[in-house]
This record gives structure tokens, sequence and C-alpha cells, in this order.
């Protein structure tokens, strides 16, 4: 039986009510992932609230049959909240909490000044060492400055560029850093060659797979809620794209992300 991990994704009452026409179940959001084959879901935080809420969910909603974990973190976006909050969270600790972030740098909607993005950026990958969890960074039109926060502050042996829209040049400066690459459904987009060519050439061990979900939901399901079940819909994408056997592969990103955020899948 093929087995999926979603390596990121927001099921945090405020992205689940987010969309005033569609109200979202999370126990029917939950079954439908089950029934696609997925198995295991990492929820994320993306300030104070959402992470808190991102361990709850976690720590309530996990089965036999379908595990979930957490990570806290605060988002480019949330950058002028600061993280006392969100680092007070993590200290506290939870069994089901197995990383920091999404936190990074997002240059294209800049909501927070790029100074405080990389402030903030630089002080979780700190409590990301201090912790020893999993870093899951966001990363959009802001390269460089990623770059140069990350090889300022060192990078956590256990790293991910979550939902990667880079190209192979990018792909290769994150992979020699250390940094794994998850890859979401703007895959199956139509205008993601690049991203397609990055997904080629990442090594398979090195690879995880995810929703982002409730956004960004894979072709032929596009303009729709986005939901854990259709990792599957990416995974198999992907696969078939590297000429990977879609069980193998999905085998491999499982074994990749249990890797990473240092949970049994």
């Amino acid at each position: 039986m093929i087995r999926w991990t979603d390596s990121h994704c927001h099921l945090q009452e405020r992205y689940l009510s987010g969309d005033p026409e569609v109200t979202v179940a999370l126990s029917e959001t939950m079954g439908r992932a089950t029934n696609a084959g997925v198995g295991t879901i990492v929820v994320v935080g993306t300030d104070a609230t959402t992470s808190r809420e991102a361990i709850a969910v976690a720590e309530a909603e996990s089965t036999t049959e379908l595990e979930l974990y957490a990570t806290v973190g605060v988002h480019p976006h949330d950058a002028t909240s600061g993280i006392d909050e969100v680092a007070a969270v993590a200290r506290q600790g939870s069994p089901k909490l197995v990383g920091i972030g999404e936190c990074g740098l997002d240059y294209f909607y800049e909501h927070s000044p790029r100074d405080l993005q990389k402030e903030v950026f630089a002080a979780q990958i700190q409590l990301a060492h201090e912790l020893k969890l999993a870093l899951v960074i966001h990363a959009r039109d802001a390269w460089d400055d990623l770059f140069d926060v990350l090889d300022g502050e060192g990078v956590p042996e256990r790293t991910v560029i979550h939902c990667f829209t880079g190209g192979p040049d990018e792909a290769a400066a994150c992979l020699d850093r250390g940094a794994d690459i998850s890859i979401a459904g703007v895959v199956t987009f139509k205008n993601a060659g690049t991203l397609r060519d990055a997904a080629l050439m990442v090594p398979l061990d090195r690879l995880h797979v995810e929703t982002d979900s409730p956004f960004l939901a894979p072709v032929p399901h596009r303009g729709r809620t986005n939901e854990p079940a259709y990792v599957a819909v990416v995974g198999e994408f992907i696969a078939q794209l590297r000429g990977n056997d879609r069980e193998y592969f999905a085998a491999a990103t499982r074994a990749n992300t249990s890797r990473l955020f240092q949970f049994n899948a």
C-alpha cells in the first residue's frame, strides 16, 4: 500500500475557515487524507496563535492510521510580531513538536520590513540550533539575503526549504548548504518549467513532498481549497516526471521527512 507524507500544511482554524465559500470539517479532511493513502502530516505554525494551534491539532487529531506532528514559527509576513511568544511555545515543548518555522524571507509581498525579516529569521535559526529541532524555511524572491543569513547563523543540521519555487541554480545552492528541498503543487502548474528542472536534479534522498494546504492546490484541483489528500497528486506527478516508481518514490520521500523531523513514519 502506498503511504504518502505531507511534509507541510496548515490545518489551523484560521486557514480552514479562510474561504467564505468553503466550510472544511477537520475530521472530513483527515478522512480524505487517509483514503488517499496519507499516513503522516506536519502542521506548520506561522505566528504564536497558529503555532499553539498546530500543536493542539497534532495532539488531538492523530490516529492509528494518520499521525500528525507540528512546527512553530514566525512567517516573514508576521516578522513585526517578533519571536518571543513563539520561542516560549517552542521551549515549553510537546511530543508532537518537531520543527521551527516556517520562517525566512519574502520580498515578493514584503509585508514586513526586510531588515526585520532578516533579524527574526536569524533568531529562529538560533532557536532551532538551541532546541535541536528541524528548521522549515520560506523563501520567495530573496535568495541572496536568505543565503547570507543562513551562512552567518549556520545552517541547522536538519533544514528544509519548503514549497521550493526556484530553479536548478537555487536548488544547488540550498543543497550545497545542507538543506533539503520540499516541493508543493506549484510543480504541476503550466509555467513551472524551471521548478520541474530543479525537481529532476535534486537527489531523491534530499526530496520531500507537501501540499502547503489550504494554498496552491495542484492541477487538476487548481483554484480549489487545497488539502493534505492532494499530496498524493503532487507525489505522483513528481514521480512520473523523474521516472520513479510511485510506491518507491512515496517510500523514499516518507523516509526523508521522517529523518528530517525525527519521527517514525
